[in-house]
């Protein structure tokens, strides 16, 4: 597996956020920087002759302020917590899974989330977990079996959180001994503020994506974070001395996104089609696993990988809490984007 290939690709793509990649100009595909990567959608490449045009968003809130303002793209990909806003403000419309060929291999949890007045509005496929993570030879590795650990004052200046307001209220939830945020009160979520306030204290920096966490932590910088299974999968694969443990005594919370059928997309049906039909082929499901350390939203093929594959990429069964990153309720979450900008700004 080459990792370094995907931390400097993902790197280099990162510096081109908002940018739009030129490619073939039927098909314009909104998306995080690094899923330009043609492993994904293979057959898409091979029937007409190159890659979509892509343009790329830095965190969800942007894409929909953008989206809003009037930006035109064919597609997508929010994660769960988005997709009922964005279908609220009018950006989406929904997926013809006639016209899905392995629509019935997607995982329907995933799936029915988005099941809307009977149609479907996400298709489900990158999905992951987000767990303690942290430089084996630099801390005491008896504090990593929790989350208190991002309060610890031994790691001042020397943790990190992502810069995603989802991610990180998992982990606020989950040290406050909440596992459920779609039972969240506002009891809990004062709680959850309280605690990232102290954790803020600890923070080097937040982290946009996976390739800019590894190298913080593979300079040092960064002895503990929270993060994705991508992480630990890629920097391990380096050699670097990096461990994780999505079994800390509060758990640990897992993630899903997927493509959208933006509204009045520009461009043509058929080949968003064709690009959806290509994301689904079974060997993308194996790209994303052992390449990037994802998930994939077919679940067949998923289940064709074996057990331990899924183990390996931090993605197989704990016996501790995971708090999913379902959709929850708007109001709450419109207050945490809210709040989380105040907690990184030091207020």
């Amino acid at each position: 597996m080459n990792f370094r290939k995907i931390l400097l690709a993902t790197t280099a793509t990162a510096m081109l956020s908002s940018v739009a990649m030129a490619a073939d100009d039927g098909l314009v595909v909104f998306d995080w920087s690094g899923y330009e990567d043609e492993g994904f959608f293979q057959k898409y490449v091979a029937q007409h002759g190159g890659s979509p045009t892509f343009a790329f968003f830095g965190e969800e809130e942007e894409a929909f302020q953008k989206l809003r303002a009037g930006f035109k793209a064919d597609v997508s990909h929010p994660c769960s917590q988005s997709v009922s806003k964005w279908h609220e403000a009018g950006l989406l419309e929904p997926l013809d899974t006639s016209r899905i060929d392995l629509w019935a291999d997607v995982n329907q949890e995933m799936a029915e989330a988005f099941k809307i007045d009977g149609s479907y509005y996400m298709l489900p496929m990158d999905w992951g977990t987000t767990a303690l993570t942290y430089r084996t030879d630099m801390v005491d590795e008896a504090k990593m079996t929790s989350l208190a650990v991002f309060l610890d004052p031994a790691y001042g200046g020397r943790t990190a959180l992502p810069d995603n307001v989802d991610d990180v209220y998992a982990l606020a939830y989950l040290a406050t001994g909440v596992t459920d945020w779609t039972k969240a009160t506002d009891a809990d979520f004062q709680a959850a503020n309280v605690w990232l306030r102290k954790a803020h204290q600890n923070v080097r920096a937040y982290w946009a994506d996976g390739a800019e966490l590894a190298q913080l932590m593979g300079s040092g910088e960064v002895m503990v974070s929270w993060a994705w299974n991508e992480t630990p999968v890629t920097m391990q694969g380096e050699g670097l001395p990096i461990g994780v443990n999505r079994s800390t005594v509060e758990g640990s919370s897992s993630w899903f996104c997927g493509y959208v059928n933006l509204a009045n997309g520009p461009n043509s049906e058929d080949k968003m089609y064709d690009f959806f039909n290509a994301w689904m082929d079974p060997g993308s499901t194996d790209y994303i696993v052992n390449e990037w350390g994802y998930g994939h939203g077919n679940e067949t093929a998923m289940t064709a990988m074996g057990a331990d594959a899924l183990v390996w990429a931090g993605l197989g069964p704990v016996d501790v809490p995971v708090l999913a990153q379902v959709p929850m309720d708007q109001q709450l979450r419109e207050k945490m984007i809210a709040e989380f900008e105040k907690i990184k700004a030091g207020f």
